[in-house]
């Protein structure tokens, strides 16, 4: 496996790890468990830190001039990260909101 090639899966994997990460907070937020919640959120951030510092050395090296073979594996990987920060964010929006409704039906 090239280079590139460990990059893009590194940002692959790590995405699908915060993703999943975030839906377990959701799962945890819905059934009233608010610490298991914030520490996988936690752990959804981290998983994206990694991810998201890998894309950033991609747009570095590319900034100095050393350009990036584009492949469908590399697009996928950016739309996955991506489309993992979105969910992410909204998870954690809708989680904010559970935790209302959760104090109200008690």
């Amino acid at each position: 496996m090239s280079e590139l090639e460990q990059v893009i899966m590194n940002i692959i994997i790590n995405s699908g790890d915060a993703k999943g990460y975030s839906y377990e907070a959701l799962n945890a937020v819905n059934e009233g468990n608010y610490e298991e919640a914030d520490q996988l959120i936690e752990k959804a951030n981290e998983a994206l830190e990694v991810a998201h510092n890998s894309q950033t050395d991609l747009l570095q090296k590319e900034a100095a001039g050393e350009k990036t073979e584009v492949s469908v594996l590399f697009v996928h990987a950016q739309d996955h990260l991506m489309t993992t920060i979105t969910e992410k964010n909204l998870i954690e929006q809708i989680m904010e909101l559970r935790k209302i409704v959760n104090k109200l039906v008690k």
